[in-house]
């Protein structure tokens, strides 16, 4: 009898759970009701990606926008592809046939040696923000801590920390790769990767942050408090005329090579220059309208500028060499399209059509001048000549960047929420932005050129920076690596 009149309170208990479960369901239903976006949130979240704004208020705040992320992990990739193959090539291609190895092995062992530090530290002290300093980012991102899919509104709403990450990554390791044409045939490996080391940290982690950190020095459109609210689309300063002087400075350390001035030291290949001249331009693609963080309005404006100033530029050195020589020789035009390309990268986001034609012809001119007069009245042995087409065509570029840039071009000159408050829209407004882009030369000069010489000095007096005379002259193939560029079978 209790085990009947205890089954009687069955359908009761059943009944009671569902009334608590349909009750609890009700709840359940409710607050997602309350979550869910309304209309206009989501006509505001796609209004914010297609915009690239900030999308607070359209409940897809901390989402990568899959667009904009696809466009900069592509850049990435082509920005790696210049280093590796297209400078390796351009570069191997412009020495003699005995120290080609050298300049790919130099390449690939700046492209993992600059990787360990950019996971180690080197991503964190130029993009962190934790020491809330205009020269060095913070220690909050060592070991890529907290660096997710998540964006990092600090420096774009829609793509991944970690693609961002990465896409800058790629500048560092073109950056000191640059300076491998001034010193080519004639400095060590072991002293060239100790070099390379020291100057990221010295050198090019502190100034990457001040142009382009979210508390940096010179980053005149993204930081309200810069000092000197200069402009650098891609990466005139950061790379061009950072490796560009402290290439001359190294040369100049070193000395120049074996038989510079008394025998002919001709290119061993045009060929693999002009592969490599080509590749450097279409990853260049990457380099300058991946700037822009995302496939927008201003990444087109990059893209086609990039397009006409290098162009113009080529035909115009080798329009001087045949006016000079009657010869338009093929260097001349691989020479000419990467001057196009060093000038008009600080500006690529910033300028118009008009004002990239023209400074497509005069990057042609100028380091065609200081490539072919100003080398030889000062007699240095800048062997690929880094510093004729980077020093020279990275600070004629940011100097041009000041005078050309146009709020038509890009808005961001003129923005209420930082251009206002560091005084870049009043620059804009009254055409001097000039003026800041002296100031930022100045300070990367003083930076490249004491970090360089500091550096040299030092490993030259501990471990030497050159090879001996009898490595040097069988070629640095055989004396840093055991291996030789090409062996001709006779059968």
């Amino acid at each position: 009898m209790r085990i009947l009149n205890r089954h009687r309170w069955i359908p009761l208990i059943v009944a009671g759970v569902t009334l608590a479960m349909g009750a609890g369901a009700s709840v359940v239903r409710a607050q997602e009701a309350a979550a869910a976006p309304t209309l206009e949130q989501r006509v505001n979240g796609l209004e914010a990606y297609v915009n690239n704004v900030d999308p607070a208020g359209s409940k897809i705040v901390g989402v990568a926008g899959p667009g904009h992320n696809a466009w900069i992990m592509a850049s990435a990739a082509l920005v790696l592809f210049m280093t590796l193959p297209g400078l390796a090539l351009f570069y191997g291609g412009l020495v003699r046939q005995k120290n080609v190895l050298s300049v790919l092995a130099q390449c690939l062992g700046i492209a993992g040696l600059v990787t360990i530090l950019w996971f180690l530290c080197g991503y964190s002290l130029v993009f962190g923000t934790g020491f809330g300093s205009p020269i060095l980012g913070g220690l909050e991102k060592l070991f890529f801590k907290g660096v997710t899919s998540a964006p990092n509104t600090t420096y774009c709403y829609w793509v991944s920390e970690n693609v961002f990450a990465m896409f800058q990554l790629m500048f560092a390791i073109i950056t000191p790769a640059l300076i491998v044409g001034a010193i080519a045939e004639r400095m060590k490996f072991s002293a060239l990767m100790l070099f390379m080391g020291a100057w990221m940290l010295v050198v090019y982690f502190p100034l990457a942050h001040m142009v382009w950190g979210g508390t940096g020095l010179m980053n005149g459109v993204w930081n309200p408090d810069a000092k000197i609210p200069a402009i650098d689309f891609a990466g005139g300063t950061v790379v061009h005329m950072s490796s560009g002087w402290s290439a001359l400075i190294l040369c100049l350390i070193l000395g120049p090579r074996r038989g510079f001035g008394r025998e002919a030291m001709p290119p061993h290949s045009m060929v693999l220059c002009m592969v490599g001249t080509g590749m450097l331009w279409f990853g260049w693609y990457g380099f300058n309208a991946g700037s822009a963080l995302a496939a927008d309005g201003i990444a087109a404006t990059a893209f086609t500028t990039t397009t006409l100033c290098t162009a113009v530029a080529s035909f115009t050195w080798a329009m001087i060499e045949y006016l000079v020589r009657r010869k338009a020789s093929v260097l001349g035009f691989c020479s000419g399209a990467v001057a196009g390309l060093v000038v008009i990268t600080p500006a690529a986001g910033f300028v118009d059509a008009g004002a990239a034609m023209l400074m497509g012809v005069l990057a042609g001119a100028v380091p065609f001048f200081a490539c072919t007069k100003l080398k030889k009245m000062l007699g240095y042995d800048d062997a690929l000549d880094t510093f004729g087409v980077h020093a020279v065509g990275g600070t004629l570029g940011a100097l041009l960047t000041g005078i050309f840039a146009s709020p038509a071009a890009n808005p961001n000159l003129v923005s209420d929420a930082y251009a206002a408050k560091n005084g870049l829209k009043a620059l804009a407004e009254a055409g001097t932005i000039w003026t800041a882009q002296l100031q930022a030369i100045g300070v990367t000069l003083l930076l490249a050129i004491v970090g360089t010489t500091v550096i040299a000095l030092a490993i030259k007096a501990i471990i030497g920076l050159r090879p001996t005379t009898e490595d040097e002259v069988q070629g640095l193939d055989l004396a840093d690596h055991g291996e030789e560029g090409y062996i001709l079978a006779i059968k």
